[in-house]
């Protein structure tokens, strides 16, 4: 089976190694021709969306990928604050989304408020905050974005966070505590603790959960949520150091013969019936279901450059080099240790050789991580102390 649409997902880890290669062209066209879908019609069943959403992927029906005519990139980017940052009926500062909204874009029962979603909305963020140029009109969604960003970063260091001793306090929450001054703000009930993560929860190290919701936490370890929050400085220094002490307490199941797994555990049994829907692709152990994936080496590479760990990434290629070329560079591995070829897995996958291409660049110059990481903002810091 071959593919004939171009996922703007998937472009990332390509976009990022043509510019280590200064290759900048290729990743403008790509960028501004998305950005020019943005004004096509967009329907289903008579229902348009929001101005501003940008398409999952297109179809390439011509050889040539240049853009023609002139396109506003700051236009661009003010139609896709304003829908990111429109108010709506919740009332917490992450995105609210539907299941299968991320890289993870089957049923996995991620619906609400994914960790990998905030992150990246923090990214783009504090992105956005760089590029778009302060002239009247943007003096709005400039404060709106300063001040989500506040609120974003606080709601998930202080809620998303879980370590041992974390998790201890949530063993011994109170319930139904209705007040401004309640410990248990999101009425977890403590019976929620799975019992693998008691054994799981390493001494030293820890995470942030995979989503959180009222008298809902998912407990999961999410890698690009976790690793993209370290990159983006959505995790405090103290909070990214905690997660690749996990890492490296947990190699055996987060690494194994192939990193990374993209989630862990797996969805078993009546739990994996109910929230997937019995999928076929989404066995355990298998795709967005605790498989692994070689593309997340280049996440895991930028963040432990960015901590001053580069040996856990070197370390994590190792493991990648010894089969991931004689298996002909394959979209996942399945089973625990990911000792199978995913088993509808495509070969020679553009973001798997991409994913691994960028890792290997950036641990020869590490410097160029530069470009990709953002460092703690003391500004977001002061706010939280004031």
């Amino acid at each position: 089976m071959e593919w004939n649409m171009v996922f703007i997902r998937d472009f990332i880890p390509s976009g990022i190694a043509f510019l280590l290669k200064e290759e900048y062209d290729i990743v403008r066209n790509f960028i501004l021709h998305t950005l020019q879908l943005q004004s096509w019609e967009k329907t289903m069943d008579c229902h348009s969306p929001g101005q501003g959403l940008m398409p999952a992927s297109f179809k390439v029906r011509y050889s040539s990928f240049r853009c023609s005519g002139e396109i506003d990139v700051q236009t661009g980017i003010k139609m896709i604050l304003r829908l990111c940052l429109a108010d709506g009926f919740d009332m917490f500062p992450t995105l609210l989304v539907t299941d299968g909204s991320c890289m993870i874009d089957r049923r996995m029962g991620i619906h609400g408020h994914p960790l990998e979603i905030q992150a990246l909305f923090y990214s783009a963020l504090l992105c956005a905050g760089e590029m778009l140029a302060p002239e009247d009109g943007s003096a709005d969604l400039i404060r709106a974005l300063n001040n989500r960003l506040v609120a974003l970063s606080f709601h998930i260091r202080e809620y998303y966070w879980i370590d041992l001793r974390r998790l201890n306090e949530i063993y011994r929450y109170k319930t139904e505590e209705y007040s401004y001054d309640a410990v248990n703000k999101f009425n977890i009930y403590p019976d929620q603790i799975s019992p693998w993560l008691v054994e799981w929860m390493p001494y030293q190290g820890g995470y942030l959960i995979g989503n959180l919701q009222p008298a809902h936490m998912d407990f999961r370890f999410f890698s690009l949520g976790n690793l993209w929050s370290v990159v983006s400085g959505l995790a405090t220094i103290d909070q990214s150091h905690a997660i690749l002490d996990l890492i490296e307490a947990k190699w055996t199941d987060l690494v194994a013969d192939m990193p990374l797994k993209i989630c862990y555990p797996a969805l078993e049994g009546q739990e994996w019936q109910i929230i997937t829907g019995s999928d076929p692709k989404n066995t355990p152990w298998s795709y967005h279901n605790a498989g692994s994936w070689p593309t997340l080496l280049w996440q895991l590479t930028v963040a432990c450059i960015k901590m001053n760990r580069p040996e856990i990434a070197a370390r994590a290629i190792e493991v990648a080099e010894r089969r991931l070329s004689r298996d002909k560079w394959p979209e996942y591995y399945d089973t625990k240790r990911a000792r199978f070829i995913g088993k509808q897995a495509h070969l020679f996958q553009t973001w798997s050789i991409a994913g691994y291409l960028v890792a290997k660049l950036l641990l020869a110059d590490p410097s160029a991580a530069k470009m990709l990481v953002t460092e703690e903002d003391p500004e977001l810091v002061n706010a939280f102390s004031s």
